[in-house]
């Protein structure tokens, strides 16, 4: 497949894109229009028209685009036909939500492991997931050929299993808790700080709530 050279920006929202054309395909829509787009994802008409063109003519003038076409493009590009296996290091409230939300329902990946200290969840199944202890993080990473981490652990230790899953090979790592990694720059860390985006939403909503 070709690569694309595309901004961060736009790489963030093909997974939205890719969601709401599926749900077009499965309602039986066979076109849709930049501005049609527009109205259900939320981003304007000429944002979405730019993305897509960094991949180039996707759609024709005065058509629109091709839903299945254009679905199975978007799908190729994410690799929505490969199933990532994903490790969930923490197995606390959050860790735990997550295992229930079942990735592998609306996307390419699942959680295939999930690891903790909690004697009483080490060595049982959590959802459908095995829990296994922390000291076999990186005999599991490796074993099961995981690329992709989500770290829920304490801010304290965070550092500690980053450090941990490089040696093991991660290329990946989604980081729930509020400190920032220090990783070898070959992998890639996106930070979710629920907290942070609290925070910022109350701050609009105080500051520019009033139309």
């Amino acid at each position: 497949m070709v690569e694309h050279d595309i901004p961060r920006a736009t790489a963030k929202r093909l997974p939205i894109y890719y969601r709401y054309l599926k749900l077009l395909l499965d309602s039986g829509t066979v076109r849709v229009s930049s501005n049609e787009l527009s109205d259900a994802v939320k981003f304007d008409a000429a944002t979405i028209r730019r993305d897509f063109s960094y991949f180039g003519a996707l759609g024709k003038r005065g058509y629109g685009y091709d839903v299945e076409a254009l679905m199975k493009f978007f799908g190729e590009i994410l690799n929505q036909d490969t199933l990532a296996s994903v490790a969930l290091v923490g197995v606390g409230n959050l860790g735990q939500a997550l295992l229930n939300f079942n990735f592998h329902q609306s996307s390419n990946a699942r959680i295939a492991a999930a690891f903790d200290v909690n004697p009483d969840i080490v060595n049982t199944i959590q959802s459908g997931i095995p829990v296994y202890s922390l000291d076999d993080l990186e005999k599991q990473i490796t074993d099961q050929r995981i690329d992709v981490a989500i770290v829920t652990v304490p801010a304290d230790v965070a550092q500690d299993i980053a450090k941990r899953l490089a040696t093991a090979g991660i290329r990946g790592i989604l980081n729930f808790t509020p400190l920032r990694l220090d990783v070898p720059k070959s992998i890639r860390v996106q930070n979710v700080d629920l907290t942070n985006e609290l925070q910022t939403l109350l701050y609009f909503i105080n500051n520019f709530g009033e139309k």
